[in-house]
């Protein structure tokens, strides 16, 4: 049988396997443990240098996972045992598989995945690091799945992702993601620290319309009437704010998690369907409007 060549292609070949052995076994179909599934899928496709070892290491918030080759030329996936998130240990299981279908031939090198480099989707330096996320995702929350337990979903708040997070065995950030990739709404997660915005991925409608953040380029506060700046003692999740605040001209629906990564808060944003003309002023030069000139006070 021709093996896949690209990530996607295994992402495909190995979700179906899962599929039809689960039916066989008459199980449910999910959640998917790639720590259940990965020796025996390797050792039966890859016989020659299968991933024999599957191992958590407290990593102290280096690395959130890591594949390693041995001098027999096997495999072993450790994963980060510095945190207690079941989610964010089955996704580094199968960021880690998706490095070993698709990339292990490329050098035959370890990686090591910091957290941040496996939330690097749109870098260039990361592109395998975006592909073993995609694997990822393609792999525990499949598509058709994924569809149906989020077609209802219009206005969603963080909250209204719980119980997919619970259903697949990821972290929010991992299910929010997903749904981001996918959907018509203008929508954005907010990734913030200490106040400031750490990163962030809008869906293709809201970066078409011209709202996004250059956090990676320019140093960015978070609004200083957001929840996110807040914190959890103020015991408000959800609010509706006016335009002025995420943005000059659009308001914006907030909705926040704290401390996920212990560290971090999580703001979704949910911008109206239709954004406003994106050129403003058609007679002046025109200036991508995003959502940190929209801000700027």
């Amino acid at each position: 049988m021709k093996m896949p060549t690209t990530w996607n292609g295994w992402a495909t070949r190995v979700s179906l396997y899962v599929r039809e052995g689960k039916k066989l076994l008459g199980e449910p179909r999910f959640p998917i443990k790639i720590a259940e599934i990965a020796r025996d899928y390797t050792r039966n496709v890859f016989p020659g240098d299968p991933i024999t070892h599957i191992e958590g290491k407290n990593f102290n918030g280096k690395f959130e996972g890591a594949l390693v080759p041995n001098e027999a030329r096997e495999w072993a996936i450790f994963y980060d045992t510095g945190h207690t998130s079941k989610g964010r240990i089955n996704f580094t299981l199968a960021h880690e598989l998706g490095h070993y279908l698709a990339h292990r031939h490329l050098s035959g090198e370890p990686f090591y995945c910091s957290r941040r480099d496996m939330w690097e989707w749109d870098s260039a330096y990361a592109r395998m690091e975006a592909e073993a996320n995609g694997f990822a995702s393609l792999i525990l929350m499949p598509p058709d799945d994924f569809r149906e337990q989020t077609r209802d979903f219009r206005s969603p708040t963080l909250a209204s992702f719980e119980p997919l997070r619970n259903r697949y065995e990821v972290s929010l950030t991992a299910v929010v993601l997903n749904w981001l990739k996918t959907t018509s709404r203008r929508a954005m997660l907010v990734v913030s620290n200490s106040g400031f915005i750490d990163w962030s991925w809008g869906s293709e409608p809201l970066f078409k319309s011209g709202v996004f953040f250059r956090a990676k380029q320019v140093t960015i506060a978070v609004p200083d009437r957001s929840l996110a700046v807040f914190g959890p003692s103020q015991n408000v999740f959800e609010i509706q704010h006016p335009a002025g605040v995420w943005n000059e001209r659009e308001p914006v629906f907030e909705s926040v998690v704290f401390s996920e990564y212990h560290d971090m808060t999580l703001s979704l944003l949910i911008f109206p369907s239709t954004g406003p003309d994106r050129w403003p002023d058609r007679e002046a030069e025109p200036e991508l409007l995003d959502t940190f000139d929209a801000f700027r006070r």
